[in-house]
């Protein structure tokens, strides 16, 4: 298996790494931020916000649009969000995740 590293952040999808170098701060997280992740079909279950070092809210609008999108919103550290990613993943559920860099 070959290892990829993102140090500018990631976006994950089931089937994809992206890099996210432009990952805008926590407090500025637009639906526009999530890049290919914004329009994925079929809808995934939720989004694993990964906001860096520590646990940093992102705006409720943003929270809203994905919620309307049909996507729940779970925000916590990197570090958290990448282990909750690992086993989220091996039990095959439909998330996608948007790490910031620590």
């Amino acid at each position: 298996m070959q290892e990829t590293v993102f140090p500018g952040g990631v976006l994950l999808s089931p089937t994809e790494a992206w890099p996210w170098d432009d990952a805008p701060a926590a407090e500025a997280m637009t639906l526009e931020a999530l890049g290919p992740l914004a329009t994925l079909e079929p809808v995934p279950e939720f989004l694993l916000l990964g906001t860096g070092i520590g646990l940093i809210q992102p705006p409720r609008a943003f929270v809203r649009a994905m919620e309307a999108r049909g996507v729940g919103v779970e925000v916590m550290d990197s570090r958290a969000a990448a282990r909750a990613w690992g086993v989220l993943r091996s039990e095959d559920r439909q998330v996608i995740a948007a790490l910031m860099a620590l």
